[in-house]
């Protein structure tokens, strides 16, 4: 299946805590229908020091978001849309946003 949200886009959160916000992705998880998103979903982790010299504490770090939650901002016109496919003249197979019909590209 191809993949509607890529490594790079610009998201929304539509909802969840972090409703409203928008940042870009750092990783898609496939398998777990999951993408992780700067500055989105951030969960306060404490770590041990493993190494000496090495500084334990509470760090934040971003948490996996549901894809579900997520919709892709479109490039061209910076508003939230739906995204569909379109195979092009020459075979390859690209993203294009509902809303304007444009392609995405990524």
């Amino acid at each position: 299946m191809a993949a509607r949200i890529k490594k790079g886009d610009t998201v929304l959160v539509i909802s969840g805590s972090s409703k409203g916000t928008q940042g870009e992705v750092l990783e898609v998880r496939p398998t777990e229908d999951r993408a992780v998103v700067r500055g989105v979903a951030v969960a306060k982790r404490h770590q041990r020091a493993r190494r000496m010299g090495e500084e334990g504490g509470i760090i934040a770090r971003e948490a996996p978001v549901h894809l579900s939650n997520l919709k892709l901002v479109d490039p061209a016109s910076k508003k939230p849309t739906k995204v569909g496919f379109r195979v092009l003249e020459d075979g390859r197979k690209v993203r294009v946003a509902k809303a304007t019909g444009e392609v995405i590209e990524g």
